[in-house]
């Protein structure tokens, strides 16, 4: 056998082992699934090079609404990547081996998503260079400088984590990691709902439920974006899932969608028991445009009540019904998000209670707001780093599970 050449040593132990097949076949298939990846990150660079030439003046974006749809898919990639880290968790923290069997494929997806997801945050900032100010003056009282190390943190904790599950000597240290991933996790959503929820300038934000709110989304979208990635990934080396596992899986997405609407639910009732919230509600749920389209149509029935009629029918083991179920959570979390974030600051701000503020600069008036191109280039950018990432993860390294997989005829 020839030696290894040592640069390549090191990652030895973690390569990806064949499956035999067509190499030929993975390996066009690889090649055509990276150049989508990276004309998608083309798209994303060049929109924040143009952000970076003409400013936010060519965005949708205005002093009323200043996080616009970049922000709706960071948020959305953030709270994803904690949210995939369940499959780990489910494994190495509870014991059960064809969920621990997938966690390194969660890691992947994990540090990929956070990327992915930061990248459109400091590319949207305007100023990204500026962005060592933002990681070397902290101001502690903030939760945005809480959530420079929570984020930072686990890109390293899930590194190590990773390391103990493919590096055979460091297999007894992926118990007690995977308990420190576990929490950290909770901790990094809890922050990310924590800037919206300490947020008092807006009557969408400020509430107590927005942390857990977002630690049960993280559940039901992470879950959905692993199945996704996972039967793309299956599909791309010819496996295919056990259909018990599939079956489990699915109904286990079900399950946290009724959480997620649980929680929508609560913060809903709970605003509208405030009689300051009741006009916020209104607009939101009723007469806001196109926001309540959004909400009812987007999130509740495609994104919540179809997929849990599709996965809680006894045919939920096949594939395709589970795609589409996972694809239709995502599609609902991203109109929820949009809802939440945008239609949250396009509601007039009550400066005055019980007053009328009326000024030229658009006091008591909803403000507008259309995703420019720009903006839609780099949410796309941000979506593409991630699949970039986790595509030549998969074909370098060992992530896909073993276990009870089996090659397609």
């Amino acid at each position: 056998m020839a030696a290894v050449p040592e640069p390549i040593a090191v990652l030895a132990p973690f390569a990806r082992l064949p499956f035999g097949g067509d190499r030929q076949r993975e390996g066009r298939v690889f090649a055509a699934l990276l150049g989508a990846g990276l004309a998608a990150v083309a798209i994303g660079l060049y929109s924040a090079m143009q952000l970076e030439r003409y400013g936010h003046v060519i965005t949708g974006m205005s002093n009323q609404v200043v996080w616009g749809l970049p922000h709706v898919f960071a948020i959305f990639l953030i709270v994803s990547a904690s949210g995939v880290l369940n499959v780990a968790s489910i494994g190495s923290v509870f014991g059960r081996h064809e969920y621990k069997e997938r966690a390194r494929l969660a890691g992947l997806l994990s540090i990929a998503m956070l990327a992915g997801g930061l990248s459109v945050l400091v590319l949207d900032l305007g100023r990204p260079d500026r962005l060592m100010v933002a990681i070397t003056h902290f101001n502690f009282r903030s939760v945005f400088a809480w959530n420079v190390f929570l984020y930072s943190g686990l890109f390293a904790v899930v590194a190590v984590y990773l390391w103990t599950l493919m590096e055979r000597r460091m297999n007894p240290l992926s118990h007690p990691v995977g308990m420190v991933t576990f929490v950290w996790r909770f901790v990094l959503t809890t922050g990310t709902g924590s800037i919206f929820g300490f947020l008092v300038a807006r009557q969408a934000y400020q509430s107590a439920v927005l942390a857990p709110m977002f630690i049960v989304m993280s559940f039901a979208w992470g879950l959905a974006a692993f199945l996704v990635v996972q039967q793309t990934m299956f599909s791309w080396n010819g496996r295919r899932m056990p259909e018990d596992l599939q079956r489990r899986m699915t109904r286990l997405l079900g399950i946290f969608l009724v959480g997620v609407l649980y929680f929508m639910l609560v913060y809903h009732l709970t605003n509208l028991y405030y009689a300051r919230q009741t006009a916020f509600e209104r607009f939101i749920l009723v007469y806001g445009s196109p926001y309540a389209m959004l909400f009812w149509v987007g999130f509740v029935f495609l994104g919540s009540f179809l997929p849990l009629l599709m996965v809680f029918r006894p045919a939920t083991a096949t594939p395709c019904i589970a795609i589409a179920a996972a694809l239709l959570v995502l599609g609902g979390a991203l109109a929820e998000l949009y809802v939440f974030i945008v239609g949250g600051q396009a509601f007039p701000l009550d400066i005055f209670p019980g007053f009328v503020a009326q000024s030229t600069f658009w006091d008591g008036q909803v403000a507008r707001y259309t995703p420019s191109l720009p903006e839609i280039g780099l949410a796309i950018g941000g979506i593409g780093l991630a699949y970039t990432l986790t595509v030549i993860g998969v074909r370098v390294l060992d992530f896909l599970p073993h276990d009870g997989t089996a090659r397609e005829a």
